[in-house]
């Protein structure tokens, strides 16, 4: 998921003067822990108003009416929105965004608690957060160069959005058996990847503002990593309610 930094004109190689080693290691650590934790404020939110959303009735309100088209078109807007513009909005605004976008996300998978059983969402929302902790893990720590795998999962990604518009018509069990697969190992590796990429835009020299953007924009990738490994994973192996 190739998603600009902002003010990324310098290498992380290269610290601003006086700064130590050991104050770029906790400046990153510092910075790598409020990526994780706008991703999982943003994740909660998500799960949070899609249970509301199901479990007041508002969304099998609209699910039947034009509308449904708004709230899983919307989700999209934003992230294109906070994606293209993050650079010229203040740390504030782009916090309000990504909770804003979190919170749609929410209401456009309320369905999957329709679809599927809670102990089902459960199970393979674990085991989403197992996978995607090992693999961030290695991409954290791992010395070897992930971007050469950058533009084959890029291009992966594409195959499968590709892939799932045409499913829409021809409605095929067997390409969405496919999409799924490709999509969990894609999404893994994605996972590995843009943590690796997360890491690698980090300076110490940024200013706070500049850091709170980039921590956003770091967030905002590997939630969409999660929330994509968690639905192929849903679509192959939940539970469905009979």
């Amino acid at each position: 998921m190739a998603y600009q930094f902002p003010g990324t004109q310098q290498p992380r190689s290269q610290p601003a003067y006086g700064t130590t080693g050991v104050d770029i290691d906790i400046g990153l650590r510092q910075y790598m822990l409020r990526v994780y934790n706008f991703m999982a404020a943003g994740l909660a939110l998500t799960g949070l108003v899609a249970y509301g959303a199901v479990a007041t009735g508002f969304y099998q309100q609209i699910a039947g009416t034009p509308l449904i088209w708004v709230i899983m078109l919307a989700p999209l807007a934003a992230v294109l929105f906070l994606s293209f513009r993050i650079e010229k909005m203040s740390a504030g605004t782009a916090q309000a965004t990504f909770w804003g976008y979190a919170a749609l996300m929410g209401l456009s998978l309320a369905g999957i608690f329709l679809v599927y059983t809670g102990a089902s969402v459960a199970r393979v929302f674990f085991i989403t957060a197992g996978t995607f902790a090992a693999m961030s893990l290695y991409g954290y720590t791992t010395k070897r160069d992930l971007s050469q795998f950058g533009s084959f999962l890029f291009m992966g990604l594409i195959g499968i959005v590709l892939a799932g518009l045409v499913n829409m018509f021809v409605a095929s069990s067997a390409l969405q058996f496919a999409i799924s697969v490709a999509g969990v190992l894609i999404f893994t590796g994605l996972t590995a990847y843009d943590t690796q990429r997360i890491k690698e835009v980090y300076l110490a020299s940024d200013p706070g503002d500049v850091l709170t953007k980039k921590a956003l924009m770091g967030a905002l990738a590997l939630y969409l990593d999660f929330v994509n490994l968690f639905v192929m994973l849903l679509q192959l192996t939940g539970q469905r309610r009979s």
